[in-house]
């Protein structure tokens, strides 16, 4: 017997670059109580068309239905769940520590050893760019915030199908 447990799902859309094709998008979420957890929408290889990535928290089979009513929207030309495939998928994070100059080498080592770049140093803060997985970014976020995290933008996934398959 499947239980129906909560998790994040990703999946990818490819639809028509129309007015009003979020909001319906939004709506197919709404109506079934799914949680949108991030949204990223960017244009594709052919301007008729936008690329979609959406983490979104529920359960599978409640998913599942909302790709059933996804794909039979018109502007949609396909979705798919990718949460449990080989794919690679990145976020970007740009983040803000107040610290001061006794603290600031510590901070740029540990940034470098976390493979971010330094975007900006000021006398009081330090702006760094983090890209990796989900779970790289939260393990950043864990690491530098004893050190007076100021603040932590991330962009959301993003994704891509290894070798010929298209994504969407």
């Amino acid at each position: 017997m499947e239980m129906n447990t909560e998790k994040k799902h990703t999946i990818s859309l490819l639809v028509a670059n129309q007015p009003g094709v979020l909001i319906r998008i939004a709506l197919v979420f709404a109506r079934r109580a799914y949680n949108i957890d991030s949204l990223v929408v960017s244009p594709s290889h052919d301007e008729e068309y936008s690329s979609m990535t959406i983490v979104a928290s529920g359960d599978k089979k409640v998913l599942h239905q909302i790709l059933d009513q996804l794909n039979k929207l018109v502007d949609i030309i396909h979705a798919s769940d990718r949460t449990d495939e080989d794919v690679i998928h990145r976020e970007l994070a740009l983040i803000k520590i107040t610290c001061q100059s006794e603290q600031r080498a510590e901070v740029l080592q540990l940034a470098a050893a976390l493979n971010c770049k330094i975007i900006n140093v000021r006398e009081s803060t330090i702006i760094l760019e983090a890209t990796g997985t989900s779970l790289e970014l939260d393990n950043v976020n864990e690491v530098l915030s004893p050190y007076g995290m100021q603040e932590m933008v991330r962009t959301g996934k993003v994704l891509m199908t290894r070798g010929q398959e298209q994504t969407a």
